[in-house]
């Protein structure tokens, strides 16, 4: 678009006979950014609800750096997934302003100045201690996606006597996370208790029938509770960001509900 053309528009947009709307759609506009070794999608938000997430393995640093800097420059919140210590310090010397979760693998920032609205509940809850770190990359996810979560830890099947006491705000939630390996059981036991989606993430812990989270992603696919769906082994990002999706519409249906006005019906009294 020229000069001319874009200064017709502009006139058109101030003349009343162009809407905001209508006028940013025929703007030029790419929604992408070209790095030395990647392209970025900054439209990602608009059309996804949520901006693009960096997978930093394979990465180089300078790579890793190149790709956050550039979407830290168009406001977009962070989240890179299975970050290596080096990684990190890398990105700490150039880009202070992002936190580095060891556990998780993750690295993630807000804005200066951006509010995150809280929208919905998810439980994250693991079979075993061993199964955190999977867990922690769905915590990460859900707090980076505005979602208020509860974390529940080593309530496996082992030890089934240790879950009854969580139900209480396994219940209140709009969808639950399980993280669990072995022979990954546990979601089938949650689904029995709770009225929410449940998202199961098999993780690669077991000895060697496990095939390295194998065993418990094909027991979790059979689960004959029929509010498990299941993501892939050790994807606790995937885990999270289903369950976030769930939460989120979930919580703005009830808010659209109470907000609606309700219409009463006059019942028939019988008289004339």
């Amino acid at each position: 678009m020229n000069q001319h053309q874009l200064e017709e528009l502009a006139g058109k947009l101030a003349g009343g006979t162009l809407t905001v709307a209508e006028f940013l759609r025929q703007l030029p506009y790419s929604p992408d950014i070209a790095t030395t070794s990647a392209t970025i999608d900054i439209d990602r938000h608009r059309r996804c609800g949520y901006p693009e997430v960096v997978y930093a393995s394979g990465k180089s640093d300078d790579a890793l750096i190149e790709i956050l800097g550039r979407l830290i420059d168009a406001g977009a919140p962070i989240l890179a997934t299975r970050v290596s210590a080096e990684q990190a310090a890398a990105v700490a010397g150039r880009l202070p302003q992002l936190h580095y979760n060891a556990t998780a693998g993750t690295l993630r920032g807000i804005p200066a100045k951006t509010a995150v609205d809280r929208h919905g509940t998810v439980a994250v809850v693991t079979a075993g201690t061993s199964d955190i770190p999977v867990a922690e990359e769905a915590r990460e996810t859900l707090d980076w996606m505005g979602v208020d979560v509860k974390m529940i830890h080593d309530v496996g099947v082992a030890g089934p006597h240790r879950l009854p006491a969580q139900l209480p705000l396994l219940q209140q939630c709009d969808a639950v996370v399980v993280v669990a390996g072995m022979e990954g059981a546990l979601p089938s036991v949650v689904g029995g208790y709770v009225a929410c989606p449940v998202v199961a993430v098999p993780t690669s812990v077991g000895y060697g029938a496990a095939f390295g989270g194998v065993a418990a992603l094909l027991g979790m696919l059979n689960s004959c509770a029929s509010n498990v769906t299941v993501v892939n082994i050790d994807a606790g990002f995937k885990g999270g960001y289903v369950a976030g999706l769930i939460a989120q519409r979930t919580a703005s249906s009830a808010s659209r509900e109470m907000a609606s006005p309700t219409s009463e019906v006059n019942a028939p009294t019988g008289r004339d």
